[in-house]
């Protein structure tokens, strides 16, 4: 079986179970089940009737362009906290730049989670 769009899908897009169907084919490269796509995020636009696969999907982003967020640095016990503002969109667990208000310099940072980046200064 492959996985395809029920209808258009637009990019970043959380995929939900009424957005995809399943047809008797096999498809190199295309996702084979339902649960490997629910809850993901589409990287790009998916047409109805064609296959997907995992490169058109993503971890949903948690973190959105221009969006004001905080900046967390941690070191011996020491935590600082500011605010800065995204630079990109992001995911939990990925690394993004983000512009330090206080400063205006651009630094790199992991996504924590919602609203929350962990810049750290490098060994």
């Amino acid at each position: 079986e492959t996985v395809i769009a029920a209808g258009t899908i637009r990019s970043q897009t959380i995929i939900g179970p009424s957005d995809l169907a399943l047809i008797d084919e096999i498809t190199p490269g295309a996702i084979s089940r339902l649960e490997d796509a629910i809850g993901l995020e589409a990287r790009v636009n998916l047409y109805p009737g064609r296959p997907i696969a995992m490169g058109d999907l993503a971890q949903p982003s948690v973190i959105n362009r221009n969006e004001v967020i905080t900046l967390q640095f941690e070191r011996a016990g020491l935590t600082i906290l500011t605010e800065g503002r995204a630079l990109e969109r992001a995911a939990t667990g990925d690394r993004m730049r983000v512009m330090n208000l206080a400063s205006r310099l651009t630094v790199t940072g992991t996504v924590l989670g919602p609203g929350l980046v962990s810049v750290s200064q490098l060994p």
